[in-house]
């Protein structure tokens, strides 16, 4: 039996696993769409794609989404994840196409990520020069971060820079000086991070009906 073109999906919002009244959407979604969400949750792994599909149930950006589910052929759902980016280590960095990052505080169970945007670090203090954007930009003007992977739940390639801990404590002082009080308050309790994960969108991938 082929894949189904379009899916009657349903969808509300997940409050941390719990039941909630928030009303039920409906919504018809194409095959890419669905798959796209579903591949931010397992990537490009077949067997998980084709268990959630016959589940007929996911979670994506806070939203949980179900729909009948179905039956799918190996070969029809590696097909339809060619479709999806690979990892490419040959990209270069690009601190321009640079959109958001992501501070990593610790390590192993310890480990915690900020994520901060391109438009809410922009803005400079009064009397400074920089803003936090532009010195985390210099950050990874300054060493070159490595590429880590695609991120198909961010729809981004993930460079990665990581710190020794006089740099990180120097980076966050740069970056709390400069930022305006919301930013500030934001990161005030932060410990340095380890490292800074860079996002860059990849032109042209998959994208996703998910709602606002």
């Amino acid at each position: 039996m082929p894949l189904p073109e379009t899916i009657a999906m349903r969808f509300t919002e997940e409050d941390a696993g719990y039941v909630t009244v928030r009303p039920v959407v409906k919504q018809t979604f194409r095959l890419a769409e669905l798959a796209d969400m579903v591949v931010s949750v397992t990537g490009k792994n077949v067997s998980r794609v084709q268990q959630i599909f016959r589940a007929g149930t996911v979670v994506y950006n806070s939203y949980r989404y179900w729909w009948d589910g179905f039956t799918s052929d190996e070969n029809e759902v590696t097909g339809l994840l060619a479709l999806f980016p690979d990892d490419d280590p040959a990209r270069l960095f690009n601190p321009a196409q640079v959109t958001s990052v992501t501070l990593e505080i610790g390590g192993g169970t310890q480990r915690s990520l900020v994520g901060i945007a391109r438009r809410e670090a922009s803005s400079k203090k009064l009397f400074h020069q920089r803003s936090p954007w532009e010195i985390l930009l210099k950050a990874g003007q300054d060493s070159t971060p490595r590429y880590e992977k695609y991120s198909h739940a961010e729809h981004a390639d993930i460079y990665r820079l990581h710190f020794s801990s006089d740099m990180a404590a120097s980076v966050l002082k740069q970056i709390l000086d400069a930022s305006p009080r919301g930013l500030r308050k934001k990161l005030a309790a932060l410990q340095p991070p380890a490292a800074i994960l860079f996002f860059i969108p990849r032109t042209g991938s998959v994208g996703a009906g998910a709602p606002p």
